[in-house]
């Protein structure tokens, strides 16, 4: 049939149709011709069901949303004679696509479709919104109507997460595709606040399915719009589809049918069907001629790697099976870890024996099960009887030196032994204790003389004592101020001249001036004339002869001459004038300070410990903050092993690493497993953990890391430190938080904040930490890796040292007063005045707690200064040390500029009418920097401050100081600067930290201490 005659045929179908409808009038039917398949896609993961409290709060808005949608979905009358139909259907996903109804007619399905969303339970763990999405899209093909064009889809998510893990459906982008490949249109509504809407833009068909649509929030108004925009855009354009015929009159009554058509064209591929059932076995097939011998291929190419599949389930356990026949006997095990012991139980009554049973009928024999857990420890056996006693083993190689054991305690006093030979002097040993007083012995030679003390006050002449025997020459004191010049005395007669001694050793070179040249001899004379002799060998040079007249003037020099003869050593020259004194040597508390720093084992040690961490890698901390979460870990651990010197190894400290998310998704590693060697190895496995992005399951978390992990530890002094956003999902885990509190663990809770910049759930925090832990606080996971903060943290777990107990006493010989002045200017640093405040408290405890005479008093107040206005008292003085550290925790910080004579001269006024008989000691802290000053103003102040009668001691901390108005500060009664005198009053320390190290705080006391 040609085109013309299909044409013509048409026509005259219409005008037949016309023509009968005028003659026969029939009542209209309207037919249901313009349907709409439109499907949710609801998410309800773990970033939507726990992002706010109470956890599905969000996914309540979502179902609510998708009710009222629902309820708005009616039929319209098109003005083409069409009436829209609606077909609805509804699924809900997180790392599982959960169906909620397939595509149903409505209205008669609403009432069911609405019941089926509000009873939705959120799955609350990772979002696979590509798999969501592909499955949305094979129920709007597989079911609804025929007509592609009126499929529509609304994806309720809110995009997250933006990367991290591999989707294992293709990716948003790809099911997005496929979706627009097969007509159908997707809105994408976010979940309001918080969203990504770049992923929202991926999953819209356009800018026009997006539109800023939300499905949550405060505002009723603004989701009332979100439903009645789409579902407006709806209407408009499937009325373009259902009225876009050209012949369309009023409808008449169904005609008789007609004759069967042309087959369609092709359609479009369906979708991939899934695997069918394995068939019949076909025959065997006939023998095939013999080929030929083909040549070897070529080898492949390694295959990448597959996707890691997710956790398979447990299966179920299988029936008991008949007892087999025993086995041979295992060898022996490794020897178990001894378990803790039990608790006496009761003494139980003892029971009658009850008769025996008929043997029961053998059952069926079983399926193997599967292995079962190895069981606990049981009770430990009763004793055998002692056995034979063994054949002596081999000798064992001969062990490391031991170190050198703690000093015993002293033994009674032996009998008196004889007078032994005078032996070499030994080294110092520790002083004893002091034993009862022993019968005067024999006079012992004279020892040696001992250090030379501190000069003490001129007591008054004694009597004249008989003299002494001789003692041995002491060793040569330091030279002596210069005394006034005595009479001269008279010549002594000559001695007589003593033995020639021995050659001594050649003397440090001489200072003298080189010689001049000795006297040329004269001439022998002439000898008498001897015999011939024979020709002899050529003889030795010569000597110089006589020299020769002198020649003409000659301008031009001639070469150098050979160097000369080193000239005999001159006479020692008039002794130099007395030097200044030198400074002091050290003192106790330097000589301990030394010590402490040239040996290690003076050095407080953190440890032995054992560190678990618990890492939250659910899907709310995001990809990002679980890398910052790793590089935390691995930082605790260096600033351990480097700072406080924490050693781990399998017989010393061990740590270990549990990430979780929902439930059966733990792994661990730690120090003891069998792929992990050394501490290198276990950083290097934490920087290899993937992030699992599911739900939040941190009370089996904790359970399972008290079954697997702190099982291992051995130690008493052991830490859990859990990292964690704080939101479990405890609707959905009965497992409690406080599961780490029965055991003998110290737990830190760090609660840090999320993608979504939810603060911490403090309350579950708090559950974590036990009543004996602490809790920490963030706002996100790059505060983590703040300097400061690791500092904190560590100190804590290191906050029982085992230090050795050095110390040098100080005391008191009069009654004291000491004024602590403070330098709070912007030099200093808010962090560092903290350090400073630490520093002052030691020395105030220092001074309370010394040594003094019953009648005497020492008092300590702390002054604060900055600008020339800004100085203030503190603390005042005071003897209780409680009142002075209180006082000094309180102090703020003024950050402001530095005024050091103004500070001066604040306190010279307040020691005015101060107690009379009583030291007035100031210890002040200053890089001599200051506002405004020159050298006559500090000499000034200093002087007043002196008349005053106080003695003035500055501290200075870091290298860029004031070297002059330092030493003014410090100049002696006559204002001058004296080396011995700076020694003593000033002090000097490379940074603030430095200030708490070794026995810095007891240096500066013991000083203060001393009268000068």
């Amino acid at each position: 049939m040609t085109h013309k005659a299909i044409v013509l045929t048409f026509l005259q179908f219409c005008l037949t149709w016309t023509g009968s409808q005028s003659q026969t009038p029939t009542k209209a039917l309207y037919y249901k011709d313009c349907p709409v398949d439109l499907f949710f896609v609801l998410d309800t993961s773990e970033s939507v069901a726990l992002r706010v409290k109470p956890f599905g709060s969000y996914v309540d808005e979502v179902k609510d949303f998708t009710v009222s949608f629902i309820e708005q979905l009616k039929a319209s009358y098109y003005r083409c004679d069409r009436s829209l139909k609606w077909n609805a259907g509804a699924l809900h996903y997180s790392d599982e696509v959960k169906m909620i109804k397939e595509l149903s007619s409505l209205p008669d399905q609403k009432a069911d479709l609405n019941k089926r969303v509000r009873d939705v339970q959120y799955i609350g763990k990772g979002t696979y919104t590509d798999c969501a999405i592909k499955r949305g899209t094979e129920e709007l093909l597989i079911g609804g109507s025929h007509r592609r064009e009126n499929k529509y889809m609304i994806v309720v998510t809110d995009g997250y997460p933006l990367e991290g893990y591999k989707e294992p459906c293709g990716g948003l982008e790809d099911a997005a595709n496929e979706a627009k490949h097969h007509g159908i249109k997707v809105f994408a509504v976010a979940i309001s606040p918080s969203h990504l809407e770049t992923r929202l833009n991926v999953i819209a068909t356009d800018n026009s399915y997006r539109q800023n649509f939300t499905a949550t929030g405060n505002i009723q108004q603004q989701k009332d719009e979100t439903i009645r925009n789409i579902i407006d855009v709806i209407v408009k354009e499937s009325e373009q589809v259902c009225c876009s015929f050209d012949c369309q009159p009023p409808r008449g009554p169904a005609g008789e049918a007609g004759a069967s058509g042309f087959g369609g064209e092709s359609g479009r591929p369906g979708l991939p069907g899934g695997k069918g059932e394995a068939g019949d076995p076909g025959r065997l097939g006939d023998i095939g001629p013999i080929g030929y011998q083909g040549m070897k291929g070529d080898k492949g190419g390694r295959g990448e790697k597959g996707d890691r599949g997710n956790k398979g389930y447990k299966g179920e356990k299988g029936q008991h099976g008949i007892d087999g026949i025993d086995g041979k006997k295992g060898e022996a095990g490794f020897p178990g870890l001894p378990g803790c012991k039990g608790s006496p139980g009761l003494d139980g009554v003892s029971g009658g024996s009850g008769p025996k049973g008929d043997p029961g009928p053998y059952g069926i024999k079983g399926s193997r099960g599967e292995k079962g857990r190895d069981g606990e420890r049981g009770r430990p056996g009763n004793s055998g009887n002692l056995g034979s006693k063994g054949e002596p083993g081999v000798r064992g190689v001969n062990g490391d030196k031991g170190e050198r054991g703690d000093e015993g305690e002293p033994g009674p006093d032996g009998p008196k032994g004889e007078k032994g030979s005078l032996g070499e002097r030994g080294a110092p040993g520790t002083p004893g204790a002091r034993g009862l007083r022993g019968d005067l012995g024999e006079p012992g030679p004279p020892g040696e003389p001992g250090r030379e003390g501190s000069i003490g006050l001129n007591g008054d002449p004694g009597d004249a004592g008989p003299p002494g025997p001789k003692g041995y020459k002491g060793d040569e004191g330091p030279p002596g101020p210069e005394g006034a010049k005595g009479p001269k005395g008279t010549k002594g007669a000559p001695g007589d001249p003593g033995l020639m001694g021995e050659r001594g050793e050649d003397g440090a070179p001489g200072n003298g001036t080189e010689g001049f040249p000795g006297f040329q001899g004269y001439p022998g004379a002439r000898g008498d004339p001897g015999t011939n002799g024979t020709k002899g060998y050529p003889g030795p040079k010569g000597d110089d002869g006589e020299p020769g007249d002198p020649g003409a003037d000659n301008e031009v020099s001639g070469p150098p001459g050979p160097k000369g003869a080193k000239g005999h050593r001159g006479k020692e020259g008039p002794g130099g004038p007395v030097g200044p004194p030198g400074p002091p040597g050290a003192d106790e508390c330097e000589i301990l300070d030394i010590i402490m720093r040239m040996c290690s084992c003076c050095e407080c040690k953190c440890g032995p410990l054992d560190l678990m961490f618990v890492l939250d890698s659910s899907e709310s901390i995001g990809m990002q903050n679980f890398q910052l979460s790793k590089d935390f870990i691995i930082k605790v651990i260096d600033r351990l092993g480097r700072d406080e010197r924490v050693k781990f190894d399998e017989n010393e400290s061990r740590v270990g690493v549990v990430q979780y998310s929902h439930k059966q998704t733990e792994e661990l590693v730690a120090m003891g497993s069998a792929d992990i060697k050394s501490i290198q190895d276990l950083k290097e496995a934490v920087k290899n953990l993937k992030w699992i992005a599911g739900g939040t399951f941190t009370g089996s978390a904790l359970s399972f890391s008290r079954t697997n992990l702190l099982d291992r530890f051995r130690l008493e002094n052991r830490f859990a430190l859990v990292l964690t956003d704080g939101r479990s999902d405890t609707l959905r885990d009965s497992t409690p938080l406080n599961e780490l509190c029965a055991v003998n663990t110290q737990v830190v809770a760090v609660g840090v904040g999320d993608i979504f910049k939810k603060q911490p759930n403090t309350e579950q925090l708090g559950q974590i930490a036990c009543s004996r832990g602490i809790i920490l606080q963030r706002d996100n996971y790059a505060e983590l890796l703040d300097d400061s903060f690791l500092q904190n943290l560590t100190a804590h777990l290191c906050k029982e040292k085992k230090c050795p107990d050095y110390t040098c006493p100080i005391s008191f010989t009069s009654s004291a007063d000491i004024t602590i002045l403070m330098d709070s200017s912007t030099s200093v640093g808010h962090r560092n005045f903290e350090t400073k405040k630490q520093f002052v408290k030691r020395l105030a405890e220092r001074f309370l707690m010394a040594k003094k005479p019953s009648q005497a008093t020492v008092r300590v107040s702390v002054v604060q200064y900055s600008g020339s206005q800004q100085q203030s008292v503190e603390v005042p003085f005071s003897r209780n040390y409680t009142e002075l550290a209180s006082g000094i925790e309180q102090i703020q910080f003024l950050n402001s500029g530095t005024d050091v004579t103004a500070a001066l001269d604040y306190v010279t006024s307040q020691y005015r009418g101060a107690r009379a008989n009583t030291n007035k000691k100031v210890l002040i802290f200053s890089d001599g920097r200051s506002q405004g000053i020159s050298e006559e103003v500090i000499q000034k102040t200093v002087a007043e401050a002196r008349a005053a009668g106080i003695e003035i001691y500055a501290l200075a901390v870091g290298s860029q100081v004031n070297e002059a108005n330092l030493r003014l500060l410090v100049s002696d009664r006559k204002g001058a600067y004296n080396v011995a005198y700076g020694a003593r009053h000033l002090f000097r320390v490379s940074d603030y930290p430095s200030l708490l190290r070794g026995v810095f705080y007891q240096t500066v006391s013991r000083k203060i201490s001393l009268i000068s």
